[in-house]
């Protein structure tokens, strides 16, 4: 069983129609203990980020997160999920998360997308460019195109990043290491390769960590 965190701040329902179609089992929930108990958690996210904060530390969230990541327990942030893993945004200068070493900036407007200006949010289909292998991406073509939708984009660590993807300049689109994944883009949203992410991500929670 998969738990998708519940914070109020989420598109939890999308991620769990697309989890039913795959026939994996999940539940929405914000118990503290049914999180603890799931296979692996997902941590979904649409909004601002300061809203966001507010809200898992209002509703002790941010205490259970940190717990599902000190204990082992496989997690994968989904866009705003991935932004507010680091430990600061520049959207309403949010202190964050802090579980990954890293800040959330802001696309500028000034730079250029085939010569004309960036549109703001970035929003629309990319590809992605792999750093380094990772159980998640196990079968997914590597010209597969993800959907995005998002004004901030993340810069963690470089030890970190696994998957970049340009936008006016490259940025980061996938970051983490095994058990502890983020990814900008919505791959409930995505088509047959976001499906096959998440199919992914359920089997690693299943069989147990792997390079």
């Amino acid at each position: 069983m998969l738990a998708i965190l519940d914070y109020k701040a989420g598109n939890q329902t999308s991620v769990l129609r697309a989890l039913r179609s795959l026939e994996i089992p999940a539940e929405i929930t914000a118990d503290p203990s049914a999180i603890l108990a799931a296979e692996g958690v997902i941590f979904p996210g649409v909004g601002a980020a300061g809203q966001a904060m507010n809200q898992l530390v209002s509703t002790g969230m941010d205490k259970v997160l940190r717990e599902v990541v000190s204990t082992g327990k496989p997690l994968l942030g989904i866009c705003l999920g991935c932004q507010i893993l680091l430990e600061r945004s520049e959207e309403n200068d949010t202190t964050c998360l802090g579980i990954v070493p890293g800040v959330c900036r802001r696309f500028l407007p000034e730079w250029l997308d085939g010569g004309e200006p960036i549109r703001i949010p970035h929003m629309g289909w990319n590809t992605l460019t792999m750093r380094r292998p990772s159980a998640l991406f196990d079968g997914v073509d590597p010209n597969a195109r993800f959907y995005f939708v998002h004004s901030y984009y993340t810069v963690p660590a470089p030890e970190m990043v696994i998957a970049t993807s340009h936008y006016g300049q490259e940025f980061t689109a996938v970051y983490g290491r095994p058990g502890l994944w983020a990814v900008q883009f919505h791959p409930e949203k995505s088509g047959r390769p976001g499906l096959k992410l998440l199919t992914n991500f359920y089997r690693y929670c299943r069989e147990g960590a792997r390079v």
